[in-house]
């Protein structure tokens, strides 16, 4: 990974994973008086410039909903607009990938793309994997429950092929049969258009995920909306089941001076000369 530019002090941890699922397209391009693959175009500007600014600010990682395997079920023309809007997004963005020393990488069932599209996706992610800087992967034909269905089916074809034994699998078992076992899970998750759902993305890697969501739809979301959600995580306490940082102190703090004041009190007590039986026998 290539050494992270000096970035703006966001006030608190930066996160190395973003995942953004970029809603609001034809909303916004209906709002203005358009159709709706007009907010498609404006769509694509907003990625190139979150991208570039993502990989300049340092970030590890970046996921971009960009086509859903329910997407399938949109117009027939609308589909080919995509289709010809991400080819032509694959080959003009090339040099600006290059430039920012970024690695493509798509996620879902890309083979289903048409063939212009899967051809140029495939040289992208061949020319920018020599890059050093941030990865960007783009979730085409992707769906969070088609990924698990997926999964399954490849870890049963290993344990009908006896490669693996069920009786040791765990979390990380399914995780390794995902599309992509390797990359670390989001730490921030932003959603524009100001839907508050996850849409079937990324659902076992969101799990301890920050959410954030932005009532500006995906063309207008720009620098200016990117850092006041880097700001809005920064200031987030990541718990993970547990106790925040400082509380967990203190309750380690409390039990080991509980556990001190008891050893005192034994202390005490153990000095303590026994009494007398026969006393204590008077006694009762």
């Amino acid at each position: 990974m290539a050494r992270a530019p000096e970035r703006p002090d966001f006030g608190g941890p930066f996160p190395a994973h973003i995942a953004v699922i970029m809603d609001g397209n034809g909303r916004w391009a209906q709002k203005q008086g358009f159709k709706r693959v007009f907010g498609h175009e404006k769509g694509v500007a907003a990625v190139s410039a979150i991208v570039t600014e993502c990989a300049q600010l340092g970030v590890e990682s970046l996921t971009l909903y960009a086509f859903s395997v329910e997407n399938w079920k949109r117009p027939e023309h609308e589909i080919r607009f995509l289709m010809g809007m991400l080819e032509r997004f694959l080959v003009d963005e090339r040099p600006t990938l290059m430039e920012n020393r970024v690695r493509l990488r798509g996620l879902g069932r890309v083979e289903d793309l048409p063939a212009a599209p899967l051809r140029e996706l495939r040289a992208a992610e061949a020319q920018t994997a020599a890059n050093d800087g941030m990865l960007l992967r783009l979730a085409l034909s992707y769906g969070s429950r088609s990924e698990i269905a997926d999964a399954l089916k490849r870890y049963g074809a290993d344990v009908q092929a006896g490669r693996v034994d069920p009786s040791r699998a765990d979390e990380e078992t399914l995780r390794a049969y995902l599309y992509d076992s390797t990359t670390p899970d989001p730490d921030l998750l932003i959603r524009t258009a100001g839907e508050l759902r996850l849409s079937n993305f990324l659902l076992w890697q969101s799990s301890y995920t920050e959410l954030h969501v932005v009532e500006a739809c995906w063309p207008e979301f720009g620098r200016e909306e990117l850092h006041a959600a880097l700001r809005a995580y920064a200031v987030r306490t990541r718990k993970y089941g547990g106790l925040a940082p400082d509380k967990q102190a203190r309750k380690e703090s409390d039990a080991q001076g509980g556990l001190a004041s008891d050893t005192r009190s034994g202390l005490a007590s153990d000095s303590t000369p026994p009494r007398d039986p026969a006393s204590a026998k008077g006694t009762r």
